[in-house]
Parts: C-alpha cells; sequence; structure tokens
C-alpha cells in the first residue's frame, strides 16, 4: 500500500501547488485536477492502472467504508492524508473499474469579503428562527458560502450549533459559539435521525449539508418553525426553482401543508454561481431572495413563477437579481460580456442592463 500512499501525496501535491480545487483518478486516463473551473489532465504523469485507483481506494477508505464501498458500489467519504489537508471524496465503479473525485477543502474558512458575496447576507445570521438555503449547481461553491455563513454566527454569537453533514467538510473552531459537528453514518445513522434529535439537544442553529428527501425537509421546516434557526442547500439554478423543487418533493395531498409551512419559516434563498475572472481564478455571480409578506403570499398561493418578477423588482427591499449581478461584473471588468450572457438565464434581461 505504500506504493499507492505515494502516489496519492504526490498529486495531492500537485492539486495544492496549482491551485486546483478538485483531482480524479480514472483508470486508463492521466491523474486529472480541475483549476478554475477547467479540467488539467496531468500529462507528465503516467496514466492510472486499475491497480492505481482500486490501492488509492483501499488507501483512502476506512474498513468500515472499504467494505460499503465494494458492497454498494459507490460511495462519499471525507479524506485528511497529513490531518491538517482535507477532501470531500466520492469513489465509484464505472465499467467494472475504480474512479475517484476528491475536492479540496480549504483549511481556512473565509469571510464574505475574501469570497465577494454580498455583505446583506450576514443579515440572514443574525436572524433567531427561520429557514435560509444556499442554491446551485454542483461545484459553485454552496458549502463555502454556508460555511462562511455559520462561521459568522461563530464569532458574533454564544450559540449551540449543530450541522449534520455527509461527508463533514469545513471542520470550525468554537469561538462565542459551541459548534457539534455530526457526519452521516459515523455520528448519526442518517439526515432525520440527526435532526429529530436536534430537538433534544438545545440546539439554536443547525445546518443541514444537503436536503435529500421529503422526511428531511419537513423536519427542517417545522424545526425553523419552532424557533430554530436553520441552513440547508439544494441542487437548484434559482430561488424560483427551489421553492417547486421543495413543494414537488411531497405527494398531492401534503403539498398545500408545505406550502404554508414555507410561506411562513423562510428566511431567504441565495442562488450562487462562480463565473470565470478575465484576470483568473472565479468569482460568484448571484441571486439573493428576501422573504417577505409578498413573497410568503406567493409561496402560499402557488405563484411561485411570479417571484422571478419580484426579484428582478425588489432591490429597494434587499432582493439581488442574477442578471444585475452580472451586469455589475461586466461594468467592474471582472468578467467579460460574453461569460455574462453564458451565465444568464435570462438573456434577454441582461440586454437591458448592458
Amino acid at each position: 500500500m505504500a506504493e499507492f500512499r505515494k502516489k496519492l501525496e504526490d498529486l495531492i501535491l500537485i492539486v495544492t501547488k496549482e491551485g486546483g480545487s478538485d483531482l480524479h483518478l480514472t483508470a486508463g486516463a492521466y491523474p486529472t485536477i480541475r483549476v478554475a473551473g477547467d479540467l488539467v489532465p496531468l500529462v507528465n504523469q503516467p496514466k492510472l492502472s486499475a491497480d492505481d485507483t482500486m490501492g488509492m481506494a483501499m488507501e483512502i477508505l476506512n474498513e468500515r467504508n472499504k467494505s460499503r464501498f465494494l458492497e454498494e458500489k459507490e460511495i462519499d467519504f471525507s479524506y485528511s492524508p497529513d490531518g491538517v489537508t482535507r477532501f470531500r471524496g466520492n469513489a465509484f465503479f464505472q465499467r467494472g473499474l475504480v474512479g475517484i473525485a476528491l475536492r479540496l477543502i480549504p483549511t481556512h474558512i473565509k469571510t464574505f469579503e475574501e469570497l465577494n458575496l454580498p455583505p446583506e447576507l450576514a443579515d440572514f445570521t443574525r436572524r433567531e428562527q427561520g429557514f435560509f438555503l444556499v442554491v446551485g449547481p454542483v461545484g459553485m461553491g454552496k458549502s463555502t458560502t454556508l460555511a462562511a455563513m455559520i462561521n459568522l454566527i461563530n464569532r458574533e454569537r454564544a450559540e449551540h450549533i449543530i450541522t449534520v453533514e455527509d461527508p463533514i467538510e469545513y471542520l470550525f473552531t468554537n469561538e462565542r459559539s459551541i459548534i457539534d459537528q455530526r457526519e452521516v453514518r459515523f455520528d448519526t445513522n442518517d439526515f432525520q435521525a440527526a435532526l429529530q434529535s436536534m430537538f433534544r439537544q438545545d440546539v439554536n442553529v443547525g445546518m443541514i449539508g444537503e436536503m435529500r428527501n421529503p422526511d428531511t425537509i419537513a423536519t427542517a421546516v417545522t424545526a425553523a418553525e419552532t424557533g430554530h434557526l436553520i441552513f440547508s442547500t439544494l441542487h437548484t439554478n434559482s430561488a424560483s426553482q427551489t421553492i417547486d423543487r421543495i413543494i414537488d418533493a411531497f405527494p398531492p395531498n401534503q403539498q398545500r401543508q408545505i406550502r404554508v409551512q414555507l410561506a411562513g419559516s423562510l428566511n431567504g434563498i441565495f442562488s450562487q454561481r462562480l463565473v470565470p475572472r478575465i484576470s483568473g481564478g472565479l468569482i460568484p455571480a448571484y441571486e439573493l431572495l428576501v422573504d417577505n409578506s409578498a413573497v410568503s403570499n406567493l409561496i402560499r398561493e402557488g405563484r411561485t413563477a411570479e417571484i422571478d418578477v419580484v426579484i428582478e423588482t425588489g432591490s429597494d427591499k434587499g432582493m439581488i437579481d442574477l442578471n444585475r449581478s452580472l451586469a455589475d461584473l461586466v461594468r467592474r471588468g471582472e468578467i467579460s460580456a460574453d461569460t455574462a450572457y453564458r451565465f444568464s438565464m435570462n438573456p434577454r434581461g441582461l440586454d437591458r442592463l448592458l
């Protein structure tokens, strides 16, 4: 196993030196890293064999995860080769061979300013209760934004914070708050069990790594209704789509109830994309829905299609429209107009701003 450990160590060193975000290990291909959104094959390295990828998977996984991986053919995990550098990973089989995807998790939890996030997000960390979602496609920085929000609470307030993650990503250090981090399958059997236990753990703030099923969503919304501040993520493209996804997760006879609950508990939805900068690297473009009486009524009445217009015209109420965010980045010289159009969900609307 020493051979595979050495290969992993060498590749991890390359990822960190090159400022990469991800490492892909696939049998028959060069090791590949992702830098500023682009995949870069390491052609100066030998192509990986089937023995390489299986050996590295067995090096990464603990004994419990090894047997689960071989049985279920895929597994999420966290990996820290030196106790400092951390990765979120997934190992899987493809055409009978092992593939591994590792995402580097920075040890330093950045501030809103360092991440180029809007200061308005701080308002949602100072609420006493309610439900706030960070959404976007895979790989768009949702976990990083959520970590920045939780860490702001940690610095400003004395609260009991519990996170439920699969796997644990960012490691928090207690400052003013007490933070307990629970990993699914190691510290708790599943998201649902952990969420139900929160009610008996004197928790103020809960962070759910991802809402994966109706039971988890229902419990999270109930927690937000009953005096807890709850944060979570979803893989959706916009605020309006997020609300529809939540409602549609339930059978028709339960949708009215979840609409009413969501209308009463939602604080806001932040949707983000990481877009290529002219100077290199990535910068976020985003949309922010702030819940108010108008938004609550639209959710309650099933008129979510109108929420996009509310965001577009609601800047005086703290809303941030994605097109305005993109146009602002163009005006500041951060991104090109072509990039803005590529990431816009309403190019005609963007025409009016550029």
